[in-house]
């Protein structure tokens, strides 16, 4: 059954596939679009977007600048949570979706619109992520889908549409993968890549060099932590987006941040990725390691516990759910003596830790030491072992 839409909000970046979806909207519904766009730091040109929009049928655009919104309120808090995905993936894409579908709607309120629609296709994870926040923000509203609806089914289709409409595409030889991009990290997918055997070539990579081909000479340098936030790097106090944005640069220099895995969607199928991350995976580094001095054995161990949960919760979508807002309640409040300096090691993609400090430490090198000392009375150890063994020994001597 058709839907009755009126005024529409589309997540819009300007590419052939929105492109399409604005002037398919307007020609299948006959309603009016609103356009908007987010900058999240893609590095994209944004400057002709409106121009384009309007061009196509738009109504009205907007381009947004959410760069420190994001990094300050969806990749720090998931850092500070040391959030990871199958060991590997440091959720670049995932963190991203919420915030544009919150501005999305705050716009549909805004304009008095009934519905939002999206580029995502109906195989993958970012449809979830969007309409997941749509419909935790407001129940009620009517979302558009094309990739779900219409019949256009292939890029020569796509093609052929624009064509049509007049809608002008980008003349180059399209890239054998789609990627995606924003200030955490870049994703390669798909095309050439759907082969788990194929190794991805190196002129693919946009943020990084290869390490075989980063410098010869280490760098070291310093990050500042404040209640598990990093807020300065080698001694200059930097906002969350120019931070991230230094620690892509520094790492992308030596080579680091980059992963090749198979992930498993939450639609049910694997899938193969290929992400840049090179300041994401300085920061995780430097944080484990700033935790390692300043947090409880205990708190620390029932943290890392949830890292999966936590982790999917992210991936499948449900950044704005009771459950989320739970576990980063536990995380912030674990984090309140995390702050002093981790100092690094970058060489060749590698980030080694080679020092920390912090007023908040809890490392205590009396208690540690080899040496003499007289804090700790080593013979104490004989009953701590004999109370913890009792349980294995009354299982042997029943075994009998």
């Amino acid at each position: 059954m058709k839907k009755n839409i009126k005024k529409v909000v589309l997540a819009y970046s300007g590419g052939l596939d929105t492109s399409v979806i604005l002037k398919w909207l307007i020609e299948t519904y006959g309603c009016e679009v609103i356009t908007f766009s987010a900058d999240l730091g893609q590095e994209e040109e944004l400057d002709h977007l409106d121009e384009k929009a309007k061009k196509t049928g738009a109504s009205k655009v907007y381009i947004d600048d959410l760069r420190e919104e994001f990094v300050r309120d969806f990749v720090f808090p998931a850092f500070r949570a040391n959030a990871i995905y199958e060991g590997k993936y440091l959720l670049g894409t995932s963190l991203a979706r919420p915030l544009i579908a919150k501005r999305q709607m705050e716009i549909a309120k805004m304009e008095g619109a009934d519905s939002v629609s999206h580029g995502a296709t109906g195989k993958g994870n970012d449809q979830v992520r969007f309409e997941l926040t749509y419909l935790s923000i407001d129940p009620h509203i009517k979302i558009v889908a094309p990739w779900r609806e219409w019949d256009l089914t292939s890029r020569t289709a796509l093609m052929a549409f624009a064509e049509k409409h007049g809608i002008p595409v980008p003349t180059t030889q399209a890239k054998p993968y789609s990627t995606d991009r924003n200030i955490l990290h870049i994703s390669y997918e798909g095309g050439v890549l759907e082969d788990p055997w194929a190794s991805p070539t190196e002129d693919m990579f946009t943020l990084s060099v290869s390490p075989q081909k980063a410098p010869d000479q280490a760098e070291d340098m310093e990050i500042v932590f404040e209640q598990g936030n990093p807020v300065a790097v080698n001694g200059e106090k930097l906002s969350p987006a120019a931070l991230l944005k230094r620690l892509n640069v520094i790492g992308g220099k030596h080579g680091i941040g980059r992963v090749d895995i198979v992930e498993n969607r939450f639609v049910g199928m694997k899938s193969r990725g290929v992400y840049e991350t090179p300041g994401g995976t300085i920061l995780r580094t430097a944080h484990m390691a700033m935790e390692s001095i300043t947090m409880d054995r205990e708190v620390m161990h029932l943290r890392d516990s949830l890292i999966p949960q936590y982790a999917r919760i992210i991936y499948n979508g449900f950044w704005f759910s009771p459950e989320m807002r739970l576990l980063q309640n536990m995380v912030d409040e674990s984090q309140k003596t995390v702050s002093g300096v981790v100092r690094l090691q970058l060489y060749k993609g590698n980030c080694q830790v080679m020092g920390r400090k912090s007023d908040h430490s809890i490392y205590s090198a009396d208690f540690a030491t080899f040496e003499d000392e007289s804090v700790y009375h080593q013979a104490d150890a004989e009953g701590f072992i004999r109370l913890n063994a009792l349980r294995l020994r009354i299982l042997k001597l029943l075994s009998k």
